[in-house]
């Protein structure tokens, strides 16, 4: 609902021209959910009711909030759980909101703060990445921390760098992606982290971009890549498994949906999710290539979880490293801010530690 300053008042003209269409294709609205900046009075609720043929109590104000966290306790003090309850001739009890408050105490007052660089390409739009945003501000929330996210470019490092757009970062996270371009940026960025002891967190192609960092920078692989961007390319540590070659389709290549992961003894990753197998949501088509494994192991890589036939790699990390953390899956796709992803928390809370860690140091 715009406010013209002008004219001093909300206009209810959209949202009566909106619920007209709507109606128009028989679709007629219970609750109106009203989208707004300033206070929603009782006269312009029974403005919007009487034109738009709804209860006056269904008009709900949805006021702009600095955090979403705060809507679900906004909302329930308009009543419109209670309200949906009633009309759906269904009984629940009162609900519990102490978590909820707690999120949004959380969120903006935290008792601690870390900041963490989200190496890309396509930085310019934030929202590419909303789902992985949302996920580190969960492990946030679960650490009372607030999450600042530093977006940098991988081109920018390929020319100037990481040093510069790295240097004061408690963690740096490599997201999925796909295409050649900026990747060199994002090896740029995992040597960094791994060369510092800055704690890493690897998804999809993070992990695989990890995995050829290695490769190259310690194993003494020169020529290390992937075949997604290398047809040609003599050592391909990551690459598509034989019995996916020969097929056509692309997407019968892609692993899509829950997989399940075999996590091995003594590893971080099985010391953050507490037990031996977890299952993920997967989208990659690369894998890790197995002919490279026992080099990749003997320069210091843990592949702390498989498939459980162990033909597959899932995760990897290092033992002589304060956090590092590959996964080929998806772990934002599962998380929430009442539930966050283990491995977000995780990754927060060593981020804090490198925090204190390089304030004592200066």
């Amino acid at each position: 609902m715009p406010y013209i300053k002008a004219a001093g008042e909300l206009k209810t003209k959209p949202t009566q021209h909106s619920v007209r269409d709507l109606r128009e294709i028989g679709i007629q609205p219970e609750f109106l959910l009203c989208r707004t900046d300033h206070v929603l009075g009782e006269d312009i609720k029974r403005k919007i009711a009487s034109f738009c043929n709804v209860p006056t109590q269904h008009v709900i104000a949805c006021p702009d909030v600095e955090s979403v966290y705060e809507l679900p306790i906004l909302l329930h003090k308009e009543g419109l759980d209670d309200k949906i309850a009633a009309a759906l001739n269904i009984w629940s009890r009162v609900p519990t909101l102490e978590r909820w408050v707690e999120i949004v105490r959380r969120s903006k007052e935290p008792a601690h703060k870390a900041t963490i660089a989200i190496v890309g390409k396509y930085v310019g739009l934030t929202d590419s990445y909303k789902s992985l945003n949302e996920a580190l501000r969960h492990g946030g929330i679960d650490n009372d921390c607030q999450v600042d996210l530093r977006f940098v470019n991988s081109e920018k490092i390929e020319t100037s760098g990481a040093e510069r757009f790295l240097h004061d970062v408690d963690g740096i996270l490599v997201p999925g992606g796909f295409g050649e371009r900026g990747t060199e940026g994002k090896i740029e960025a995992i040597r960094f982290a791994r060369e510092r002891a800055i704690p890493f967190f690897g998804i999809c192609l993070g992990l695989q971009l990890a995995v050829i960092e290695l490769a190259r920078h310690v194993c003494n692989i020169e020529n290390a890549a992937s075949r997604e961007f290398d047809e040609d390319a003599r050592d391909c540590v990551i690459d598509l498994m034989p019995d996916q070659r020969n097929l056509v389709d692309m997407g019968a290549t892609m692993r899509l949906g829950s997989y399940p992961c075999a996590l091995a003894d003594s590893t971080l990753a099985r010391r953050i999710y507490g037990k031996a197998r977890i299952d993920e949501r997967h989208r990659h088509r690369y894998e890790v290539n197995n002919d490279y494994r026992a080099a990749l192991q003997e320069a210091g890589l843990v592949f702390s979880g498989t498939s459980p036939d162990q033909s597959l790699v899932e995760i990897v990390e290092r033992a002589d490293h304060p956090w590092v953390l590959g996964c080929q899956f998806h772990p934002e796709f599962k998380s929430g801010p009442t539930h966050p992803h283990p491995l977000f928390s995780s990754f927060i809370s060593a981020a804090m530690d490198q925090r204190l860690r390089t304030s004592k140091n200066t």
